[in-house]
């Protein structure tokens, strides 16, 4: 898809982070942007924002965890711009499983996080796709994944990250072996300057547990610094708007990631024991890389 001006793209999370990134590069490009997000105060803010610049968008509150909810985010920006051409299923939270086994992490942990990344996705699919397929035209949906859906560990998150990576590889697969001129990509990004680790600020209240999950202190100092000092959010809406643009599947807008990916996938093909990295190993990511790549 290389053509953009007066079409429609749809845009969840969009409210911050690399969300925000993707709807003001789209609406950039002169599409009608539609921005969903489940908080609302932050959602009006980033409307507001981008109508400063004349962009044509509107915000639409919604709640990934619920199929009804995303359906209604459908129908509001069909009716309000017709054809939708681009979908970006982006809303993600950052749960964790703190020092617990996963065995020991509970349901309504396990209910949130796959909930709002794995399902979120799927509802955003069930309710988008039979349109974007049948209307003829070209279009592109991006799916928001990370770094942890291909390498080992992470908890919850990485668990749902891994199901978010094989449900967009399923989508590309169908959409080619059904002739269809809607393009997919999944996002796999490395860190970025996001407030992703506070996301416990939109957990519902049904989902609540007695005992929070506590994070290391030393870890959890570590990766908000490395967050800080990951990619911008607009750096990461350039790289996708680019892969949308030459049909690029697999966007890993981190190269500085690329030596711990091989040595990840060769570990799997030598057929030995794979073994998660120690806070030592974590502790490189501080050096700074000679080429200034982010990780």
């Amino acid at each position: 898809m290389k053509d953009f001006e007066g079409k429609t793209a749809v845009v969840t999370g969009a409210a911050s982070g690399i969300g925000y990134g993707l709807a003001e590069k789209l609406a950039q490009e002169k599409m009608q942007v539609v921005l969903a997000d489940v908080e609302e105060e932050a959602l009006n803010k980033a409307v507001n924002q981008l109508q400063q610049y004349q962009h044509r968008v509107i915000g639409v509150k919604t709640d990934v965890l619920i199929k009804e909810s995303v359906s209604e985010l459908f129908a509001r920006a069909n009716e309000e711009y017709g054809n939708i051409h681009i979908l970006c299923n982006n809303a993600g939270i950052g749960a964790s499983s703190g020092n617990k086994g996963i065995w020991e992490v509970e349901k309504e942990n396990w209910d949130w996080t796959l909930g709002v990344n794995f399902y979120g996705v799927l509802y955003g699919l069930q309710a988008f796709l039979p349109h974007m397929v049948a209307h003829g035209e070209e279009g592109h949906v991006v799916t928001t994944a990370s770094l942890a859906g291909l390498l080992t560990g992470a908890g919850t998150y990485g668990v749902s990250k891994h199901a978010v990576l094989a449900l967009a590889e399923s989508l590309n697969q169908d959409l080619i072996t059904r002739n269809s001129k809607i393009g997919a990509s999944v996002l796999c990004p490395g860190f970025v300057n996001t407030n992703i680790t506070d996301s416990e600020r939109n957990r519902p209240q049904h989902l609540k547990v007695k005992e929070q999950l506590e994070m290391d202190p030393q870890a959890m100092e570590m990766f908000n610094l490395l967050l800080k000092q990951g990619k911008e959010p607009s750096e990461i809406a350039e790289i996708v708007l680019n892969s949308i643009k030459e049909n690029i599947f697999y966007i890993l807008p981190h190269p500085a990631w690329d030596d711990n990916l091989r040595n990840h996938f060769e570990a799997i093909l030598s057929r030995k024991e794979l073994v998660p990295p120690s806070m030592n190993d974590m502790a490189d990511f501080f050096k700074p890389r000679e080429d200034g790549e982010k990780y």
